[in-house]
Parts: C-alpha cells; structure tokens; sequence
C-alpha cells in the first residue's frame, strides 16, 4: 500500500513536471522564435499576430489575462512595443520578463538623441535605439539565446530540449545568413537600392549592404512631411533606387505617390515586422528573411 502510494505521487510529480510552460511572446516574429526553441514544452501565446503592426497595437483584455498566467513573456524592447509596460501593470503578472535584444547588436535609431551644450560646445547624446534587430540574422542567434536561457530557467528538466532545439535551429539559421550574403554578393554594388514604407530594415542595411530609403522613421506612427517626401524623391534619384516595396503591414498609399513621381512601379511586399498568415510567402522567421531576400535581389537584377 505504501509502495503504491509512493508511485502515484511519483507519477503525479512527473505529470506535474511535464505540465507546458506558458510562454507569451509580444509578436510574431518572437513568436516564431520561441516555438523553435520550445517545441511541445510551451504553451504559446502571441499578443500582435501575423500581418500586424506592433507599433500601434491596442491590447485587449484577453492579452492581460494571458499574461497574468505566463511563466515566461518575450519581449523584443527599445521602445517596440509600446504598450507593453502599461499592459504589465494591468495584468498583475509575476512571470520572468525577457527582453530580447539584451544580447543583440543594436543600432542608433539616426532620428534619435538631442544635443546639449556645455559653454559653447554642442555635445550629442544618443536617444533611442533602432528596435528591429531581428532583420540581421546574427541577431535573431542572440534571440534565441536568450530564449533558451529562459526557458531553461523556468523549466530546467526541459533544458536538454531547449538546447538541443536552439543548436538544430541555429543551424539552419546559419545556413539562411550564407544563402542571404551569397544573393546580395551577386548584385552589383552600386544597384543595391530600394525604398520601403518605414525604416525597418536598417539591421538588413548593415549586415548584408543594400540601402534602403524610406518616408518614415523607425515606427509607423510617424508620419512624413511634404519636404520628407520631397527629400526621398531627390534621394531615390540621386542613388538610383531600384525598386520600391510596400510591407505587409502598411497601406500603399504613400508609397503609390512616390512610385507616380519616380517612375518605379511597386516590386512586391517585404515583411518587416510581423510574419504572414499560414499560406502567405512568410509564416516563419525563416521563410521571411529568404522571402525578403529573394524579392529584393530579384527586383535589383531586372
């Protein structure tokens, strides 16, 4: 009788044990990234979906209760979700809060910072910081770094899977950074221009060296002026820009005016911050970045 006892408790521990972690990721991207990571171990909750843009995002009551039940939330920070503080506080949660970009290369946002003098001398300060790191696949390895750490912290008998998961999948991530460095190589250097709706793709700039021009700074709720707009259209001939490309999560409409007045027709959607739905070109991490790379050096060798 004892002997049984102790096996049902036994049996009840590793039940409990086994029990999915639950995981809210802020958006889909991160989303992605953590189900790599995690597998059948999470519960996956993802606050801003596919073909969403995070940068506007009103949370809903759902999204507090979904975080007042999570053990991990995975966010990217610098100021990308800015939501995500106030939705914190209304949920009450006390689940380990990751911020994603921690181990990343982070770039200035160039819009950022204010100077201030000291006598007569005008000394800069850097201001925010660019948040779309995911765009450099390097990145996305410190991404998943981060992920594993904390989901091995929150569940460390799983910890062996999660480490195994994040190796298999920087495998594949480091095979995705040659496919994306040998395609941009093969377009000439000084056809590498695009232009796109808002400045998201600076991390993809700086990694992989195509330029891109846009209207609008690093979040879509900034809006661009007639002399911005002016200003792009000198400077998409002035480079000689190849293409223009809408992105899944911004309307055309600015982007059609530039295009009327440059003479260059729309070359495609790129996905910049969020993936696509299931049965769209970019419903993974993955599948995106080689989208996006594909269209761009496409649209530069016509």
């Amino acid at each position: 009788m004892i002997l049984r006892s102790f096996a049902a408790l036994a049996i009840t521990a590793a039940a409990a044990q086994a029990e999915p972690r639950d995981v809210v990721a802020t958006f889909s991207i991160i989303g992605d990234l953590a189900q790599q990571v995690g597998g059948d171990r999470i519960t996956l909750h993802t606050l801003v979906g596919s073909d969403a843009d995070a940068h506007v995002y009103e949370p809903r009551p759902a999204d507090a209760m979904a975080l007042a039940r999570a053990d991990v939330v995975l966010t990217n920070g610098l100021g990308f979700e800015g939501f995500l503080d106030r939705l914190i506080a209304a949920s009450g949660t006390d689940a380990a809060v990751v911020t994603l970009t921690e181990r990343a290369e982070v770039l200035e946002d160039p819009a950022g910072g204010h100077y201030h003098y000291e006598g007569d001398q005008a000394i800069w300060h850097a201001g925010a910081h660019d948040p779309h790191a995911w765009q450099s696949v390097p990145n996305a390895r410190a991404y998943v770094a981060s992920i594993a750490d904390a989901f091995c912290t929150a569940d460390a008998m799983g910890c062996d899977t999660y480490r195994g998961n994040a190796d298999r999948y920087n495998a594949e991530l480091d095979m995705l950074d040659a496919e994306i460095r040998t395609a941009v190589e093969a377009v000439p250097a000084d056809r590498r221009t695009v232009v796109v709706a808002h400045n998201a793709f600076r991390y993809f700039e700086t990694e992989y060296g195509v330029t891109f021009l846009s209207p609008q700074g690093v979040s879509t709720e900034s809006e661009a002026s007639a002399a911005d707009v002016a200003g792009l259209i000198r400077e998409i001939r002035d480079q000689k820009a190849g293409a223009i490309f809408a992105e899944n999560i911004s309307d055309t409409r600015l982007l059609d005016r530039i295009a009327a007045e440059t003479d260059l027709p729309l070359a495609g959607t790129l996905y910049s911050d969020a993936l696509s739905g299931p049965d769209g070109p970019a419903p993974d991490y993955l599948s995106m970045m080689r989208h996006n790379a594909r269209a761009i050096t496409a649209a530069l060798a016509e």
